[in-house]
């Protein structure tokens, strides 16, 4: 068994409203940041694990995701797992 740690980004889905995405935005356009065109808040998760292998960590994560991590209907997720220094999608 290897420890890997996979690093997840969740953020909400193209077509769903993101109040708090507005918020910045409009919070940086008043500090005078108006070139900013949309911005998009989302979660960072970072969830450390055994595994056998890197395929295994792959499988295991992406169920952690579909199943708790994110949700499916409003939001979107990608991952990547760090093992050894390496780092893969």
């Amino acid at each position: 068994m290897k420890r890997v740690v996979a690093k997840v980004i969740v953020t909400p889905k193209p077509v769903v409203n993101d109040p708090q995405g507005l918020t910045v935005k409009q919070g940086l356009a008043t500090l005078g940041f108006r070139e900013v065109e949309d911005v998009r808040v989302g979660k960072y998760i970072e969830v450390s694990l055994e595994a056998e292998n890197m395929s295994e960590a792959r499988e295991r994560v992406e169920a952690m995701c579909r199943q708790l991590l994110a949700n499916h209907v409003i939001e979107d997720f990608r991952f990547e797992i760090d093992h050894e220094g390496q780092h893969r999608k």
